[in-house]
């Protein structure tokens, strides 16, 4: 896997509409706004690409263009990383525009930093499947547009976590989850999120000892999604066209990371998802499974007896509870980088450096 360099203070970093174009519409201008600030505070230089800022329409009738973007945003060396506006569902239309040889080449000889979450699964999948490693969680318009008067602590320390190549670093429970908001207009500028003290942390399911692995994964929905074609018919055609499903094999070494949607799906899907991915041998074939935390906590205890039964069926080690995906607050979990899951003394973590 190639690593892509750190970022440090003063690099450029590109804002990407992948899936959604919701960033270029006008009802979300004071969250640019305070993103744009955020990023510098940061020590950041935001370049937006050329259809960033086109909106809601034209993002959606033009998958071409927003590759267009992502291929652009890769060739110029004058840009170090590569932030998604935002998540969406369809994303993996950007798939045929991008996987061929010439931006197999470009992201070979200019790898960046790419961080993204949600239906952005997609575009992990696969610049993971060209060779890159890359960093699930945060983008800017959820996470830098946030509209407390500062940053969540722990997701600011999730940023700074970009630039920094330590050898190995715990991923450690947040201390507060927040409640996400219903209402991102202009009149909630500065209004502090509902702040919950986390009284359950990382919830150890039915393992034991020290596991090492590598991680893989990314949103339930989208994942199951891409294999089922259950939103969008072409999505498996695509996927099987361009070689991005993993023989089962692929799984044998991997700690794979499942969170869900704002869609907060029944128990009973949430069942249906992850049985289906045993069937398909993705969950049957891993090491240990990592789940993130419920989106506002929903269904909380029903996912857990869901994640019990898998755990005491197959013998598979759970880990409930972490702060990835679309719960608050987020990290990131880097693709391609080797991890550890210690059940003795309860903690997750990265065990090699995740930048060049």
């Amino acid at each position: 896997m190639i690593k892509p360099k750190k970022l440090k203070k003063g690099d450029k970093v590109a804002i990407v509409s992948l899936s959604s174009g919701i960033l270029g519409e006008p009802e979300v201008k004071h969250q640019l706004e305070l993103g744009i600030r955020r990023l510098k505070e940061l020590g950041l230089e935001p370049v937006f690409m050329p259809n960033t800022l086109k909106g809601l329409n034209f993002i959606k009738n033009n998958p071409n263009y927003r590759a267009d973007d992502l291929m652009l945003a890769f060739k110029d060396p004058t840009i170090n990383g590569i932030i998604c506006a935002i998540g969406g569902d369809d994303t993996y239309k950007t798939i045929p525009y991008l996987m061929n040889e010439e931006f197999k080449k470009t992201v070979h000889s200019n790898p960046k930093v790419f961080v993204g979450f949600s239906d952005s699964t997609n575009n992990h999948l696969m610049l993971n499947k060209l060779g890159l490693v890359t960093y699930y969680g945060l983008n800017f318009l959820s996470d830098l547009c946030e509209l407390q008067k500062e940053m969540i602590p722990y997701t600011r320390k999730s940023y700074e976590r970009l630039f920094i190549n330590d050898e190995s670093f715990e991923i450690e429970s947040s201390p507060k989850w927040y409640l996400n908001r219903s209402n991102y207009d202009v009149d909630q500028m500065f209004v502090p999120l509902n702040e919950i003290d986390e009284d359950k942390g990382h919830e150890f399911l039915n393992g034991s000892g020290v596991i090492d692995g590598v991680f893989w994964g990314g949103c339930l929905e989208s994942i199951y999604d891409l294999y089922t074609s259950e939103r969008y018919l072409d999505q498996r055609h695509i996927y099987n066209r361009y070689g991005l499903i993993p023989n089962n094999d692929y799984f044998s070494d991997k700690i794979i990371f499942l969170e869900t949607s704002e869609e907060k799906p029944t128990p009973e899907k949430f069942h249906r998802m992850l049985y289906f991915l045993i069937e398909e041998g993705v969950i049957s074939r891993a090491k240990c499974l990592l789940v993130g935390k419920p989106y506002d906590e929903v269904y909380y205890h029903e996912y857990k007896e869901v994640l019990l039964k898998i755990s005491n069926d197959m013998g598979l080690p759970i880990v409930y509870n972490l702060n990835f995906g679309h719960a608050l607050p987020r990290t990131i979990i880097p693709y391609g980088i080797k991890g550890k899951v210690d059940f003795y003394n309860k903690s997750i973590s990265v065990v090699e450096k995740i930048f060049e």
